[in-house]
């Protein structure tokens, strides 16, 4: 098999590269390096690497040759930098997933499958269920659920095959740690190796369900090797635990000091995943609570 990974030096896909090429594959990896949360990026060197833009069709569109799977995870991919240049966001998460999915059709990929967000559910009810509208908050939502639009058109115009997988706020190994909007459970650990107070947006209430990136791996693998019903290709997969914590409860799970810093805009007050469409569908299943997982790494 010869996969190609989107985004393959950064936190979430170089994680699936390396699971990849444990497996056997053959795997190109792109990335910009763009991302300025991470302070290095995560080559294999077991992969053929390529610094380049997805947004950039000529000189992407050859590494799609001969491709079977595509994990597409190259993306703007945090909230609050998309509020400040929405262009920026909607250039790449839109405009470049539009350049994959062409660049995937034409060199007759197997199967592409998108990283999305669960940001895609804003204020609806919880738990969240692939059925709920839509309700976008801010412009990286917007431009996600852009993306997953385009890969149901792909897939229904074009006959590509696609999987949407949305992550309910992935931790763990390689996780972005740099700058004030790196996520909640990185910026908690880099504060705490400082000996720096953990800082709580808002009221800290907020409640997440987090996806360890390990089983965010899995459900990659079997989203993309699966065998799929034809009339659920081209939808929405929810990638959580099915259980969320607060704020306040994660720092009591890091039992250090603390302070409250204001709220933000265009997030969401609570999210919990019902996967229950990703366990029947691709025998997908999560394996690692975050509690346990910050008893031995906090």
């Amino acid at each position: 098999m010869r996969s190609l990974v989107t985004g393959g030096a950064g936190f979430i896909g170089s994680n699936i590269v390396d699971k990849l090429l444990e497996l056997g594959h053959e795997v190109v990896a792109i990335d910009n390096e763009s991302s300025d949360a991470h302070d290095s990026f995560y080559w294999n060197e077991l992969a053929q690497n390529y610094k380049l833009d997805i947004t950039d069709y000529e000189a992407i569109r050859p590494l799609f040759d001969g491709i079977d799977y595509v994990f597409h995870l190259a993306a703007e991919a945090r909230i609050q930098p998309a509020i400040l240049n929405p262009l920026k966001a909607v250039k790449t998460n839109t405009l470049g997933t539009a350049i994959v999915l062409q660049c995937a059709r034409e060199a007759g990929v197997k199967r592409v499958v998108y990283s999305s967000t669960s940001s895609a559910y804003g204020f609806n009810e919880i738990p969240n269920n692939e059925n709920q509208p839509n309700d976008c908050l801010n412009p990286y939502s917007v431009s996600k659920v852009s993306g997953e639009s385009l890969c149901k058109m792909y897939t229904d115009l074009f006959g590509l095959e696609t999987v949407i997988l949305r992550y309910f706020n992935v931790y763990g190994d390689r996780e972005p740690m740099r700058g004030q909007y790196a996520p909640v459970i990185g910026i908690f650990k880099r504060q705490k190796n400082n000996n720096e107070a953990l800082t709580i947006v808002g009221d800290g209430n907020q409640k997440r369900d987090f996806t360890n990136v390990r089983d965010a791996v899995q459900a990659n693998i079997l989203a993309a090797t699966s065998k799929i019903p034809e009339e659920l290709l081209g939808t929405v997969f929810n990638i959580g635990t099915g259980t969320n914590y607060s704020v306040n409860e994660i720092v009591k799970m890091y039992s250090h000091k603390s302070i409250n810093i204001p709220p933000r805009p265009g997030e969401a007050r609570e999210t919990l995943a019902d996967n229950s469409k990703a366990r029947q569908i691709l025998g997908w299943q999560p394996t690692i609570s975050l509690k346990a997982y910050l008893k031995n790494n906090s």
